[in-house]
């Protein structure tokens, strides 16, 4: 897979997109931090890349839904501007606003929007201003499971509520098999984990529950998981593995963690069919997300329950949070450098080939333009 990946990037930075992104990501040790990314594989350079006054450390924290983003970008932008190093720690969404408030980082990345006291606390960061959020990776949030001899599994929101509630128990339940009556369901016992550190995922997630199955879902969506049972771990990639290695395990994660033989649920809306956890379906939902932020902050209000035929309502909006006026100046030019790539056209590109959602295109012309005014 990885190896599919990186000629994917290679080609990509070779021909007409030259999209495949670059940092030197320093964060958790095993990443790569050389400007030539995995392997030490030179990409070539991409003139639509300003590096500006760029240069130096650049720390950043936060979701880790957006790391495997965050990875491809790596590649082009440190290959173009050599003197910036961005260390990337996909601590989660909750630890990421922390850090970002204290001061410790340029910017955080962020499954969820600002809440109105984090906007609060950012002035005292911000100097003469606040923190904004910028909308730059969509994509869908998939439920991944590991039941033997079940390639194909189909839920709805309900279901989906009972099994993370600890109301269903066991693979051949009945709720489960009047949805799939095709399928041999094991007397599996359901394995169901959950996110153990703050995390938008999780928020997203459960705001789809509340929204879509508020009788079976009695608990306030949150970055935090309320309900008590189940199992957990920390991080996408570390429910993903669970799924990966435990029989009769189920998670929600980013799409992207799915890619190495863990299989997704379709989901059953009010569609005509089973809807599929694909990039283009979770562009369908949010292409009806509505700015709800005020002033520049670009924060985006989901639908839950799309209506468009195929839309897949499990999904999230990663933003990149900064401040609007009031950042470090020893970290600004390298921000803004970074942060207008990623929201080009080129580095929106590159999402799609990464199973992530490149932001609408009306969005995305906001986040550039803002991205412009930082200062």
């Amino acid at each position: 897979m990885k190896l599919q990946r990186k000629n994917r990037l290679r080609a990509l930075s070779l021909g007409a997109l030259a999209v495949s992104g670059a940092l030197a990501l320093t964060a958790c040790g095993s990443d790569d931090t050389s400007g030539s990314g995995d392997g030490g594989k030179e990409t070539n350079a991409n003139a639509n890349i300003k590096c500006d006054d760029a240069k130096g450390q650049l720390a950043a924290s936060g979701s880790s839904a957006q790391k495997n983003a965050i990875d491809a970008w790596r590649k082009v932008y440190t290959t173009n501007c050599k003197d910036v190093q961005l260390n990337y720690n996909p601590t989660g969404s909750g630890a990421g606003i922390t850090a970002f408030l204290q001061g410790q980082t340029a910017f955080a990345g962020s499954d969820s929007a600002l809440k109105p006291d984090e906007i609060a606390k950012s002035k005292k960061v911000c100097q003469d201003s606040q923190a904004i959020g910028l909308p730059m990776v969509g994509g869908p949030i998939a439920i991944g499971y590991n039941v033997p001899g079940v390639d194909n599994l189909t839920l709805d929101a309900k279901t989906l509520a009972d099994i993370f509630n600890d109301k269903i128990e066991s693979w051949d339940d009945k709720a489960i098999a009047k949805l799939n009556p095709d399928v041999k369901l094991p007397k599996t016992k359901i394995q169901a984990f959950h996110r153990s550190d703050e995390s938008g995922t999780t928020d997203n997630f459960t705001k789809y529950l509340k929204g879509a199955a508020p009788d079976a879902w009695p608990y306030e969506p949150g970055k935090s998981w309320e309900p008590k049972g189940g199992q957990s771990a920390n991080g996408s990639a570390g429910v993903a593995g669970q799924v990966k290695q435990t029989a009769g395990a189920i998670s929600y994660f980013e799409l992207s963690y799915a890619g190495e033989g863990i299989k997704t649920v379709d989901l059953k809306t009010q569609a005509k069919e089973p809807v599929k956890a694909t990039v283009d379906n979770a562009s369908k939902a949010i292409a009806e997300a509505k700015v709800i932020g005020k002033g520049k902050d670009l924060s985006l209000e989901l639908n839950y329950k799309p209506t468009a035929e195929g839309a897949y309502p499990i999904t999230l909006v990663t933003y990149e949070v900064v401040c609007e006026k009031g950042n470090k100046p020893e970290t600004l030019a390298a921000t803004k450098s970074f942060l207008t790539y990623i929201a080009s056209e080129d580095g929106q590109n590159v999402l799609k080939e990464n199973d992530y959602a490149p932001i609408p295109a009306e969005i995305i012309a906001k986040v550039r333009s803002t991205v412009a005014g930082l200062s």
